[in-house]
């Protein structure tokens, strides 16, 4: 049905359609800028130290981002502190943010609506990497008083959980001579390799260029903690972690012995209100890049959404028990992105279009309707006009020119089937009127 089958005056037509192509333009727009805004071209990622893994597991993100037409822009940081100051303040949209330093792990009772930050995902393990050159960790951290320290550079996570760590044994900084050397990353362990620190306390993934290079130093001992289940236990963001002989290089058997280490994990966290189609994006570019086997973890064991130090995120809960959204599973990213919006445009669409293709004929029947009962009823007034008296010459005139206004009106108007009766009785019904006019007008005729 269209508004000129409903006879309506043009100007009034014109009206209706202005009305309803500003009803629509107003529920798209509404769509379109609050639930399907277009996801931003740049995205901004705060990593961690340059030659840190977190950097490089940016790197490999900004590799995936890119050939789905995202610019991701890395910011070196300090470490996850700084990475959750930057998150915390806007001024990056995702980061990475080391396991017992994030909201949940330093308030248990935190709620969700106390923080704009959501976990998508842990994504790796971060050990606690002990190295010494001939001290005898294995039973205690004690006998790192009175040492010199490396602990990782200001204000970083490294450096908060080797502090807490190390406040366990009673190790704390100008006590008895401890000092804390605040380098973290390749420099901290170039100063092991050169005797100016007498041990490194590193977190960081295995991958980190700093852990490879001390893992691979016959010259350098790793710790192994006798007490790492009960540290666990103390302090609840570790968990134990064995690397077992031979892991590092079975061929110099590299460890000689089963290490036991504690671990924290790597979380990657967004600002809750990053597109939700990103944040997909990011947790399939998190699937490519953390779920392959490493010393310490199994095949596809990361990406998790277990043990997170901030709220998962409602696309990480979804992503994890159902997968990617389904268009994004056959179609390019962007593409999935625009028919994703269009089928969201058609929804408030069909909603207005669906019920007024209900009511349109309904309302053109009565118009219809409408018009053959007005018809009718100038029928009848003028059949009880020519009944009531004697209509002179001029008059009659006249009623021969209504008649055929009426009939030509409704031989013009398109009626569908069901009204074809009532179409034919009221034509009969004029023909019927006109022949009384007709006996009217004979000469000599009387009524």
């Amino acid at each position: 049905m269209t508004l000129r089958e409903l006879h309506l005056p043009t100007g009034r037509r014109l009206a209706v359609w202005a009305l309803l192509i500003a009803v629509l333009a107003t529920v798209l727009w509404l769509v379109v800028r609050y639930l399907s805004p277009a996801p931003p071209r740049t995205l901004v990622m705060s990593t961690g130290v340059t030659d840190g893994a977190y950097h490089r597991f940016g790197q490999r993100y900004q590799e995936i981002l890119r050939a789905n037409g995202i610019r991701l822009e890395l910011r070196p940081s300090s470490g996850g502190m700084e990475n959750i100051q930057r998150l915390n303040d806007g001024s990056v949209s995702v980061g990475f943010v080391q396991g017992g330093t994030g909201l949940l792990a330093t308030d248990p009772e935190a709620t969700p609506d106390g923080t704009p930050l959501r976990a998508l995902a842990t994504v790796a393990y971060e050990p606690v990497w002990i190295f010494s050159h001939t001290l005898d960790l294995d039973h205690g951290l004690g006998v790192l008083a009175g040492k010199r320290i490396a602990v990782g550079v200001p204000g970083s996570g490294n450096e908060r959980v080797a502090r807490q760590l190390l406040s366990s044994y009673g190790v704390r900084p100008d006590a008895g001579g401890t000092v804390f050397v605040t380098d973290g990353g390749t420099a901290a362990a170039k100063l092991l390799l050169q005797h100016q620190v007498d041990a490194v306390i590193m977190i960081a993934a295995s991958q980190a260029p700093a852990v490879q290079q001390l893992l691979g130093d016959p010259r350098v001992r790793l710790a192994s903690l006798d007490q790492a289940e009960g540290l666990a236990q103390r302090h609840a963001y570790f968990q134990p972690l064995v690397l077992h002989r031979g892991a590092v290089d079975p061929a110099r058997n590299l460890p000689p012995a089963d290490v036991h280490l504690l671990a924290t994990t790597a979380n990657l966290v967004v600002r809750d209100e990053l597109h939700p189609a990103l944040a997909y994006l990011l947790l399939e570019a998190a699937k490519q890049v953390h779920s392959q086997p490493t010393l310490l973890r199994r095949p596809g064991q990361f990406p998790s959404p277990s043990d997170t130090d901030y709220p998962l995120s409602d696309q990480a809960e979804r992503y994890f028990k159902h997968g990617r959204p389904f268009l994004q599973n056959y179609l390019p990213f962007w593409m999935a992105i625009y028919v994703q919006r269009l089928l969201l445009w058609l929804v408030p669409l069909a909603a207005i279009l669906v019920p007024l293709m209900r009511v349109l004929p309904g309302l053109v029947n009565w118009r219809r309707q409408g018009r053959l009962f007005r018809r009718y009823g100038e029928l009848k007034y003028l059949e009880l006009d020519l009944a009531s008296r004697q209509l002179d010459e001029e008059e009659l005139r006249r009623a021969h020119a209504q008649l055929d206004r009426i009939e030509d009106e409704v031989v013009k108007t398109k009626f569908p089937i069901d009204f074809s009766d009532r179409v034919y009785t009221l034509r009969q019904h004029v023909d019927y009127v006109r022949a009384q006019i007709d006996r009217q007008v004979q000469p000599g005729r009387r009524r």
